[in-house]
C-alpha cells in the first residue's frame, strides 16, 4: 500500500438504528494504484455503495465511520481533514459517478450549468470560461451538438445521454480517482457497452484511477484489471481479474460466476446462491457466508476466517485455504439465514 493512490485500512462504517447497530462495512482494507481500474463486486446489501460513500465522506446520521478507520489518499488521511478541506478534495481530486443520473442531476438547472458549476467552485473560473469548459466536456464524452445540448435540462435527454453528462461532471477537474457506482445498471446493453468504452478511453487520456462498483462480473471482466469480491461487509476475495475467472477460490465468488450467462451454456441451468445477504445488524458468527455455502462445516460456523493468501496477489477469506479436501464434500447449506440487506 506504500505507493498506492488510495489506501483504505480497516474501514468500518456502522449505522445506529432502533433495530441495532448495522455494521454495513466492517473492517475493509484495500488499495488502488495510480491509473488502475479495480472492480468491487457483490450482490445488493453487501456494503459496496456504503464503502464508496465512506471514501467520499458522505455518510450521514445515523451512520458514522468508526474510529480506527484510515483512508489515505495521495498521502493524506481523509479522516483527519476538516469539512472544508474534504469539500476541496470531493469533486476535484476524487469524483463520483452515480448509478441513476436523474438523482445525481438537478432537474431545474441545465446540464451545462451543472457541469460549469464544478469548474466555478473548484477552479474559480469565470462564468464564460466555465460554460466553455462545460461544452468542451460534453463534446469529450461524445454528446453531439454540445453547445446546444448544454442548454437542455436533464429530462430532455435519454438515459445514456444523462449518464454521459454525469461522467462529464465527474471529469471536469481531471480527478486522480473516479468512483463509479453501478454506472451502467439503468442502461440497455448497447448503451452499457458505449459507457464502458467511454470510461476506458477517458481513463487512458487522463490517467485516472477508477473504483468500479458493480454486481455484474461481466462488466468487471470487460473493464477492471483487479477485482475485490465483497460479502457481509467484508472483502472475501481479491485477485487479478484473469485469476478470479480462471480459478475462483471463495465459494461466494464461485456462486457469482456460476450465475453468469455464458455462450454455449444452457440458460435454464444457471446456478443460484440460496438465501440472501444476512442483516448487517446480525452477521452470522464464523464465516458470514457459511449458512449459504455448499462446503460449510462446523469450523466455518464458529471461526471467523482471516484473508488467506492463496498465491501471490490472490487472497480469500475462506477456511478452504487450510482444508481444501472439504471441496470434495459439497452439500446443501445446513441453515439459510433470512435477512434484509442494507
Amino acid at each position: 500500500m506504500a505507493n498506492a493512490l488510495l489506501a483504505v485500512e480497516n474501514l468500518r462504517t456502522h449505522f445506529y438504528t432502533e433495530a441495532g447497530v448495522a455494521r454495513a462495512v466492517d473492517g475493509v482494507t484495500f488499495s488502488i494504484g495510480a491509473g488502475e481500474t479495480v472492480g468491487l463486486v457483490g450482490e445488493s446489501g453487501c456494503g459496496k455503495s456504503v464503502t464508496a460513500f465512506s471514501i467520499m465522506r458522505l455518510i450521514a446520521s445515523p451512520g458514522r465511520i468508526e474510529p480506527g478507520s484510515r483512508m489515505l489518499f495521495e498521502g493524506k488521511d481523509l479522516m483527519t481533514l476538516s469539512d472544508e478541506e474534504m469539500r476541496r478534495v470531493r469533486g476535484n481530486r476524487i469524483a463520483m459517478i452515480f448509478q441513476e443520473p436523474m438523482t445525481a442531476l438537478n432537474p431545474v438547472f441545465t446540464v451545462g450549468d451543472q457541469i460549469a458549476e464544478v469548474a466555478r467552485v473548484h477552479e474559480r473560473a469565470s462564468k464564460k470560461a466555465a460554460w466553455n469548459r462545460a461544452i468542451e466536456m460534453l463534446e469529450l464524452v461524445g454528446i453531439p451538438a454540445p453547445a446546444e445540448r448544454a442548454k437542455e435540462y436533464p429530462h430532455q435527454m435519454s438515459g445514456g445521454m444523462r449518464q454521459r453528462v454525469v461522467i462529464a461532471m465527474a471529469l471536469v477537474m481531471k480527478p486522480a480517482l473516479v468512483i463509479a457506482d453501478e454506472p451502467t445498471t439503468a442502461l440497455d446493453v448497447t448503451i452499457q457497452a458505449q459507457i464502458l468504452d467511454l470510461l476506458k478511453d477517458l481513463q487512458t487520456r487522463f490517467g485516472t484511477s477508477i473504483l468500479l462498483i458493480t454486481h455484474d462480473m461481466g462488466v468487471v471482466a470487460e473493464t477492471a484489471s483487479r477485482v475485490m469480491v465483497m460479502y457481509g461487509g467484508e472483502i472475501v476475495e481479491e485477485a487479478p481479474v484473469s485469476r478470479i475467472f480462471a480459478n475462483p477460490h471463495h465459494p461466494y465468488t464461485e456462486g457469482l460466476l456460476g450465475a453468469m450467462p455464458r455462450v454455449g451454456r444452457d440458460q435454464a441451468r444457471l446456478q443460484t446462491i440460496p438465501g440472501t445477504v444476512p442483516a448487517p445488524t446480525a452477521w452470522p458468527t464464523g464465516c458470514r457466508f457459511h449458512d449459504r455455502c455448499p462446503y460449510s462445516w462446523e469450523r466455518t460456523a464458529h471461526e471467523h476466517p482471516p484473508l488467506y493468501e492463496i498465491e501471490a496477489g490472490h487472497f480469500s477469506r475462506c477456511h478452504l485455504a487450510q482444508e481444501p479436501q472439504r471441496r470434495a464434500q459439497p452439500h446443501e447449506p445446513l441453515v439459510v439465514q433470512q435477512g434484509a440487506g442494507a
